[in-house]
């Protein structure tokens, strides 16, 4: 095994000046330690330790930006002054200026990538959502747009604080935020009915028990059984429809929050909310996302 020295191109703070938790930092710094395992070998060999540079983040793109205080920690954390231009959640036109860095310069160009990485994946996914949710809201205003966990891996957290900057719903971001009982486990436990008596009797009140179901049967037993949610999987706005229509007839309509979620995308999220659920949710805007084009650029150094 080869094990590798600590980075010397970065002076980390033993105590940041900065409101962000522990744990935010520390996933910052795992995300940071796959860009540098050793050193920044360009920037040691041909930049000075004591040459400082300022530089300006620039978004390329219309969106709506996110990742602004995950980028400010990163550099914060590594003794670099941040100055915000734009407010997170802000839309703002192709070419504005988002953010302002100064700090050394081998630093900050160990920094830019891991920096600008989270800035376009989370502004991408801002942008996404807060498009889906206006379109879904144009037919049913109550509705709520969530994300899934089909997120990358070691970025969920970032991923669902990109929706939530969006202004969607994060849903689940841990398998222990709430139960979520899905095809698989009625598959082992033999009904929804067990499923749900099995969950009610081991989890604390305070979690939400959701059920996967496809037909009005489960749906029904799901909800008599105690069930907070239900959610309609991979069914097509019409199947769903004919659900809700029955639940209502049986007068279950209003004990229960339906969410519909699979293959449901910017074509047709407008179907999907006319439906009537409480909640639709989206895979594609974390699995799927599009990147926000942006770059760091130098507008002066000094001490090289």
């Amino acid at each position: 095994m080869v094990v590798r020295k600590p980075a010397k191109t970065f002076v980390v703070l033993s105590k940041p000046t900065l409101s962000c938790s522990i744990l935010i930092q520390d996933k910052l710094r795992r995300i940071l330690d796959e860009d540098l395992w050793h050193d920044d070998i360009t920037s040691e060999a041909l930049i000075d330790s004591k040459t400082r540079l300022e530089g300006e983040i620039i978004c390329k793109e219309d969106c709506i930006i996110a990742g602004i205080q995950e980028a400010s920690t990163l550099f914060e954390m590594h003794d670099c002054q941040v100055e915000s231009i734009v407010r997170e959640g802000k839309m703002v036109k192709g070419n504005s200026k988002i953010l302002k860095v100064r700090g050394r310069a081998s630093t900050i160009l160990g920094l830019e990538r891991t920096a600008l990485n989270l800035m376009t994946r989370m502004s991408g996914i801002a942008t996404e959502t807060n498009r889906i949710l206006k379109e879904a809201r144009s037919i049913s205003p109550a509705v709520r747009i969530a994300g899934t966990r089909k997120t990358a891996p070691g970025l969920t957290f970032f991923d669902k604080r990109a929706i939530s900057v969006g202004g969607g719903d994060t849903h689940r971001i841990g398998l222990d935020d709430s139960v979520l009982i899905k095809d698989n486990h009625i598959a082992i436990i033999g009904s929804v009915s067990e499923a749900v008596k099995k969950a009610k009797d081991k989890i604390s009140f305070t979690k939400k028990i959701e059920v996967e179901v496809s037909t009005l049967n489960d749906a029904v037993d799901a909800i008599v059984a105690g069930a907070d949610i239900i959610l309609l999987d991979n069914l097509t706005p019409t199947q769903i429809q004919d659900i809700i229509k029955n639940l209502k007839r049986r007068k279950y309509r209003d004990r229960i929050l339906i969410e519909a979620s699979g293959g449901i995308n910017q074509k047709n999220i407008r179907s999907y909310a006319s439906t009537g659920v409480d909640v639709i949710s989206l895979g594609f805007l974390t699995h799927s996302v599009k990147s926000i084009d942006m770059s760091l650029e130098v507008t002066s150094s000094s001490g090289q």
